[in-house]
This record gives structure tokens, sequence and C-alpha cells, in this order.
């Protein structure tokens, strides 16, 4: 109990401190107006339409940091914030979603990848949360069954979570190329700021593959343990 209370800890800490420097970089840069005045949502607008992606939409969602590409429905969402803010954060932000949307235009696989595995993914982020419960109180998933279940659940996140690191990073670089290429952004602290605010927001999805392969090894490592015990 007291390594499962120092893991839960120790997750939790990590996950708290990415979270926490990609809030003090948005906070500080989105005060950070840049020279080129466009806003997020302008800059995305040119963006998808110098790299040919003429069928996504870009619209506003009034969510802090709720900012993503919606593949499915071909939308770009941006908070208000960065929608209408004019910072190197909203630029950084609206470029690394455009990044997504571009990602998708020319099939780049692990964002295919993920994309097939949200639907498993959601349902092994379903079994991780409830069935700790359903074994407290029914006792039938105690002993090897229930880490079997716990393992492969958690297997799936992992590995979701791994390919989520290279579309992620893939995004911001592209990000970070375009916002130059087409003149948003200036060279030194324009530039510095939306690496700074990106190569923050990297670090949760870091944070969140750590977490998952921590709590996939847990559960697993006690299979293989026991199993060469009975060999």
């Amino acid at each position: 109990m007291f390594l499962f209370i120092l893991l839960f800890a120790g997750t939790m800490a990590i996950s708290l401190l990415a979270t926490l420097r990609v809030k003090s970089a948005y906070a500080k840069y989105s005060q950070h107006p840049t020279a080129s005045g466009y806003t997020g949502a302008e800059a995305a607008e040119q963006i998808l339409q110098a790299v040919g992606v003429y069928d996504v939409q870009v619209v506003e969602l009034d969510e802090l940091l709720g900012d993503h590409y919606d593949p499915l429905n071909k939308r770009l969402v941006l908070s208000g914030g960065n929608f209408h803010s004019r910072s190197t954060a909203a630029l950084g932000i609206a470029a690394h979603e455009c990044g997504h949307a571009i990602q998708h235009k020319v099939g780049y696989a692990p964002l295919q990848w993920r994309m097939a595995a949200v639907g498993l993914t959601s349902f092994a982020s379903q079994a991780v949360l409830w069935l700790p419960l359903v074994g407290m109180f029914t006792g039938i998933l105690s002993g090897r069954t229930g880490l079997m279940i716990m393992a492969i659940a958690w297997g799936v996140i992992m590995l979701f979570n791994l390919i989520t690191l290279p579309v992620e990073y893939d995004a911001s670089h592209r990000a970070k190329e375009v916002l130059g290429a087409m003149g948003f952004i200036r060279e030194g602290e324009e530039s510095i700021a939306v690496n700074k605010v990106l190569d923050a927001a990297a670090w949760t999805y870091v944070a969140a593959f750590v977490t998952s392969l921590a709590y996939f090894l847990w559960h697993l490592l006690p299979l293989l343990l026991n199993s060469r015990r009975s060999e």
C-alpha cells in the first residue's frame, strides 16, 4: 500500500508540475504582443490557406487552453483568448493546431494511428477508472485476473500516449517553421517566446506518458514475477 501511495503521489506531482509549467509560460507570453499584429484566428486561417487546407473551419471555444484540432468535424478550435489575442502565445498555439491539420492533410502516420486508437483508449480509460472500484466491492477482480485486465488497459493508454508524443512534437515543429516563414513572428524574443510556450505544452504529454507507463509496469511486473516463480 505504501508503494502504491508513493506511485500515486509521484505521478500526480509530475502531472501537476507539467501543468503548472504550461500555465506559467502561457500566462507570461500571452501578455507579449507580436509585431505582426495578427490574432490567433487570423494567423490560423492564413496558415491553412497557405498550405492548401481549405476544408477546416477555425472556430472559437470559451474555454481556457481548450485549443485543439478536431479531425472528425474538420474544425480548428481556439479558446477565446487565443482566438482574439495578438500575443506570441496565441500565435504559437494557433500554429500548433494548424500543424495537426497539416498532419491530417498529408496523412501523417502517427496521427492516423492515434485517431484509430481513440475509441479503444476511451474504453481503457473507463476501465482503469471503474474496475478498481468494482473489484474493491465485489472481489471478482482480485489476484491475477484483475492485474492482467488492469495491465492491458494501462498498456493501451500507455501506447496511445506514446504515439501522441511524435504527433505533438511534429505539430510544434511545423508551427515554429511556418510562423517564421510567413512572417508572423520575428527572430529573437518572439521566436523564443513561442518556443517556450510550445515546449512547456509538450511536457504535459511527456507527463501523461510517464504516468501511464508507471501504472502499466505496476500491474505488469507482479504478473511476470509470479510467472517466474511458478516455473
